[in-house]
């Protein structure tokens, strides 16, 4: 079944060429259209399939003080994309034997503090360090990152924190890491990492628009950073960051144009080897057999079927992402200077159609009647829950710890999340072919996430409370959880909302009078009062976890 439409989809492309060229670009354009208005802050993209360039355009404005448009060929921070060139230069070292992945940090920073445990190259690479991440200290304020660091500086700032895990025991995603691999690489090869990374990487490469990110330089097409200062579409120029901060971790700036043409040379050979490239493309797994879907500064995961590796990128005032399918040889790369508008859902969708398969498929009618043989508590091997659930004749499936979405109908037993690439296929009884048994779904990281049915009733609805818009009106605020991360707090008569950075607005409905919860995912927050009724705080409850939140507006 599945190999019927890609063989259509080839012979459409040679016999009516041209024409899906045409409807591809109004696709594109009409993904990116409602997104980047013409005076806001925009976008460059760039799809890339076999050496050809289906599509390169930009959106919006590159300069919002002086009315300069986009154009394809700006210069943006890439943020943690970064990550994957520190990566291949590691991996170069490696296979000029300067340097094992099993090496002991100690050996290139011999009075590093790993209190009493081994943590080698590899766990840098792929985040199961447990060394902790600068970027999640509390210290981390606005202050400290404006300020100028060397590389030995900024590892002395983070190497006392307290160890978040053994290593090798868990994964989290580190910063930390990445400066340690960034230094490892000075050490080794006697050159800065900025000088490595352009003789080693961007001079052979060709890659003529990509740099270290140092501020002081005149570079051509650079593209300035914004911020968005309130939901209503505010943009501010974005905080002063030092780059010296981000080091080989985010501190690199590039083009769409040049971003491809490092992927296609990295998937060609023309990097590392090819049995390096397949270390750095092996998602780590966890003792616990957890798949983090994680190589080396590269993530795999699903697209509709097609294997992905990518990678995004988050840095002050900008965000990016780039994915590839090695199996259609696909690249697509998406850029933008506003770090309130994450492409990430862009770039999937551009890949997915650059392949023909399609991201949304025709919905079918479905009474609530039928639905209801789907409701119930499913669990996959690990005990996790996946609750669907009819609500407003609409079926939903929420995960524990995770969103609620929306699934339609658009085949017998097929249902597709909304807004997602998320599939799910309801699998009967075998015996009587009536009795619904097993969900399978399929989402952005795996292909078969197995969730048998159980008779566990379906949970009952949360109490809601409704409060008076003055006892509402004191929570609404902007309360900073990390540095970069807030949530603003608003109101709209009796119903209150939430906004945390980079994310859409959400609903959120009492329980008590100072807390409320999430419909959308499985989430609370909770206001703390002074003996005054002012708030200058609030927490946030999610997946075990408890954020405190200050408020700074």
């Amino acid at each position: 079944m599945k190999s019927n439409p890609l063989l259509l989809f080839l012979i459409f492309i040679s016999l009516a060429g041209p024409v899906f060229s045409q409807n591809l670009d109004a696709e594109f354009d009409k993904l990116f259209q409602e997104t980047f208005k013409p005076d806001g802050p925009g976008a460059a993209v760039q799809v890339v399939q076999k050496g050809k360039v289906l599509y390169r355009k930009a959106f919006g404005m590159a300069n919002l003080e002086l009315g300069v448009p986009m154009n394809a060929d700006n210069v943006f921070r890439i943020g943690s994309v970064t990550k994957q060139f520190t990566a291949a230069s590691i991996l170069q070292l490696m296979e000029q034997g300067k340097l094992s992945l099993g090496d002991d940090l100690t050996k290139f920073i011999p009075d590093y503090p790993t209190q009493g445990k081994k943590i080698t190259v590899e766990q840098l690479l792929n985040h199961t360090s447990g060394i902790a991440s600068y970027t999640d200290m509390k210290e981390w304020t606005p202050e400290v990152q404006r300020k100028d660091f060397t590389p030995a500086e900024l590892i002395d700032y983070f190497k006392n924190q307290p160890m978040d895990f053994e290593p090798g025991a868990q994964w989290k995603y580190n910063n930390s890491g990445y400066i340690l691999l960034g230094y490892i690489i000075e050490k080794v090869s006697g050159q800065t990492y900025a000088e490595y990374v352009n003789e080693h990487i961007f001079k052979p490469l060709g890659m003529t628009h990509s740099y270290y990110g140092d501020v002081a330089p005149v570079i051509k097409n650079r593209s300035a950073g914004y911020s968005q200062a309130d939901a209503g579409g505010t943009y501010v120029n974005a905080a002063y960051l030092s780059m010296t901060q981000p080091y080989a971790a985010g501190s690199l700036l590039s083009t769409v144009e040049d971003l491809c043409t490092w992927t296609r040379a990295l998937h060609s050979g023309k990097v590392i080897k090819p049995e390096s490239l397949k270390k750095a493309m092996t998602p780590c797994i966890l003792p616990d057999g957890t798949n983090t879907h994680y190589g080396y500064g590269l993530q795999t995961g699903n697209l509709l079927g097609s294997l992905t590796v990518e990678h995004s990128g988050g840095i002050h005032g900008f965000l990016s992402d780039l994915v590839y399918l090695p199996g259609e040889d696909v690249c697509v790369a998406v850029l933008t200077n506003c770090d309130c508008k994450p492409p990430k859902d862009l770039a999937d969708k551009l890949a997915a159609l650059a392949i023909g398969k399609p991201y949304e498929p025709a919905a079918i009618q479905m009474d609530a009647g039928s639905m209801e043989q789907y409701t119930g508590v499913y669990e996959n091997e690990k005990k996790e829950q996946r609750v669907i659930s009819i609500e407003n004749g609409q079926l939903y499936s929420m995960r524990t710890g995770g969103s609620r979405y929306r699934i339609i109908p658009f085949a017998t037993d097929q249902f597709f999340f909304e807004g997602s690439f998320a599939r799910v296929r309801f699998v009967r009884e075998k015996n009587d072919g009536i009795k619904v048994v097993q969900a399978i779904v399929s989402d952005r990281t795996s292909a078969d996430n197995m969730w048998a049915k159980t008779d566990k009733p379906l949970p009952s609805a949360r109490p809601e409370m409704q409060l008076p818009e003055a006892d509402l009106e004191k929570f609404t605020g902007e309360y900073q959880l990390m540095p970069g991360f807030n949530i603003v707090v608003s109101r709209e008569g009796t119903q209150l909302f939430c906004q945390a950075t980079g994310q859409p607005r959400f609903e959120v409905f009492a329980e008590s009078p100072t807390r409320f919860f999430l419909k959308v995912v499985a989430a609370a927050i909770e206001f703390y009062p002074d003996e005054k009724g002012v708030v200058s705080k609030m927490v946030l409850f999610q997946g075990g976890q408890e954020i405190e939140g200050k408020r700074v507006k």
